[in-house]
């Protein structure tokens, strides 16, 4: 069992990258933070395999800039709330790229809803696409990643460390990816697995625009003790670590990319002042 590093040929990362001959699977990325660490991931050296739901152009445009760097990319399509379809991914991918080191399970959606507002349907779509979806892609990858003594990093939030108006079910999905974290890293270390999670902090992307125009960086940052928001490329070169043979020793861990937010000990009424934005249109029924 274990974690030794692998020696590979390449040992200047200045010039080859810390992921070399790696092939990963980046869920999500067709836009925002997934976009963001298939790239990443390939500027380290790996292949990538790009899964997008209906960002399809985004997740085309960034296949066509990491194979500008010279590493093999390809775009797959599922849906998420369907396991047929997810199943399918993780054969795609290992045929695409001929096995699998890295998996980031990114591919998430959001709502914020008042609790006594939440339906069964808008329920299971949100627990569907971010805990069901990925605990399964999982299950079917296992054999390739055990293969390689692959790694996992899934994506959470802040939001499942703390709490937020209107994000109980978005919160309790965030939360949940941290548990099943710590469990399978676990469970999957002594098959030579290693999985940790990230967990970002605010990080304004398309659809955080999308639902809110008029959201303000610079407002967003004065809130947080860092005093500026995250970006896409802050997540990702966290992810490229934490997967790489430099984080070794780093076993079951949520790491916490977040500006300081939740170091943050907060007092105020902002709880209760009402939440105007609309996140989870066109990923949640009706809404």
């Amino acid at each position: 069992m274990g974690f030794q590093a692998r020696r590979g040929e390449c040992v200047d990362v200045r010039r080859c990258g810390r992921l070399e001959g790696k092939r990963a699977l980046v869920t999500g990325a067709g836009t925002g933070i997934g976009r963001e660490i298939a790239i990443e991931l390939a500027r380290e050296g790996a292949d990538v395999a790009l899964h997008c739901s209906s960002s399809a152009a985004g997740a085309a445009a960034a296949a066509d800039e990491i194979r500008s760097l010279g590493r093999r990319a390809e775009v797959i399509q599922a849906d998420f709330i369907d396991l047929v379809q997810v199943r399918r991914l993780a054969e795609s991918a290992i045929g695409t790229l001929g096995g699998l080191d890295v998996l980031i399970n990114n591919a998430g959606i959001t709502a914020n809803i008042p609790m006594d507002r939440v339906t069964p349907e808008q329920f299971d779509a949100i627990y569907g696409v971010n805990v069901r979806a990925p605990f399964f892609l999982i299950q079917a990858l296992l054999p390739a990643l055990e293969s390689a003594h692959g790694a996992i990093v899934n994506v959470s939030s802040v939001h499942g460390i703390r709490g937020f108006p209107q994000h109980s079910v978005y919160g309790g999905t965030k939360g949940a990816i941290i548990a099943h974290t710590r469990c399978m890293a676990i469970e999957l270390a002594p098959r030579g697995i290693r999985v940790n999670a990230v967990a970002p902090g605010a990080v304004p992307v398309e659809s955080h625009f999308r639902a809110d125009p008029t959201a303000d960086p610079d407002a967003i940052g004065s809130l947080i003790p860092a005093g500026f928001p995250g970006e896409p490329i802050d997540i990702a070169r966290v992810v490229a670590f934490v997967v790489s043979d430099d984080a070794r020793y780093i076993l079951g861990q949520t790491i916490v990319v977040d500006g300081g937010t939740t170091a943050w000990l907060a007092f105020g009424t902002q709880f209760r002042e009402p939440f105007t934005a609309q996140f989870g249109q066109g990923y949640v029924p009706g809404l």
